[in-house]
C-alpha cells in the first residue's frame, strides 16, 4: 500500500487534537505485516506489528512536522524529517507511523499517516535512516 493519511486526522485537527506545530509528534517504525485502514485506525493502539530492538524504543522517536499550504495546486502539505536510529539492530522495517503522542494510554494517541518505504530496511549495529517524507491534502 502507498503512504497515506488517516481520514480520522481532519477531524482531529478540528477538535484540537492533532496540531502541528505544538503537539508532540513521533515517528515509530513497523514491520510490512502492518495492513494500515484509513478509515477505521484512528489511535496508536490499532497499529500492529511494531519493530524492536536494538537502538529503538517502544513508541518511536519524537520528531518536528512541519505544515505548508500550496495555493496554486489546493493543497496541504505535511512534512516530515528524516529520522536516525542511531547504533540500531531492526530489521523488517517497512513502515512509518506518525502520530500525536500525548503521554499516555496507545488509545489517546492520535494517528496522521503512515509512510509505505518501499521495501523492507535493517541495520546491524549501525544507524538507520528514514529519510524526510511528506504527506499530501487536497483541499476541498
Amino acid at each position: 500500500m502507498a503512504s497515506l493519511v488517516y481520514n480520522s486526522l481532519c477531524k482531529d485537527a478540528f477538535l484540537g487534537r492533532v496540531v502541528i506545530g505544538t503537539s508532540v509528534i513521533k515517528a515509530m517504525l513497523v514491520t510490512s505485516a502492518y495492513v494500515e485502514n484509513k478509515d477505521t485506525h484512528l489511535t496508536r493502539a490499532d497499529i500492529t506489528n511494531e519493530v524492536s530492538g536494538t537502538g529503538y524504543t517502544a513508541g518511536g522517536q519524537t520528531i518536528t512536522a512541519t505544515l505548508t499550504q500550496d495555493l496554486t495546486t489546493e493543497k496541504t502539505i505535511l512534512t516530515f524529517p528524516s529520522v536516525t536510529w542511531a547504533n540500531s539492530t531492526l530489521s523488517a522495517v517497512r513502515k512509518v507511523i506518525y502520530y500525536v503522542a500525548n503521554g499516555g494510554a496507545a488509545s489517546g494517541d492520535y494517528l496522521i499517516g503512515v509512510n509505505d518505504l518501499g521495501a523492507d530496511y535493517s541495520s546491524s549495529g549501525n544507524s538507520l535512516i528514514i529519510a524526510a517524507s511528506t504527506l499530501t491534502l487536497n483541499n476541498p
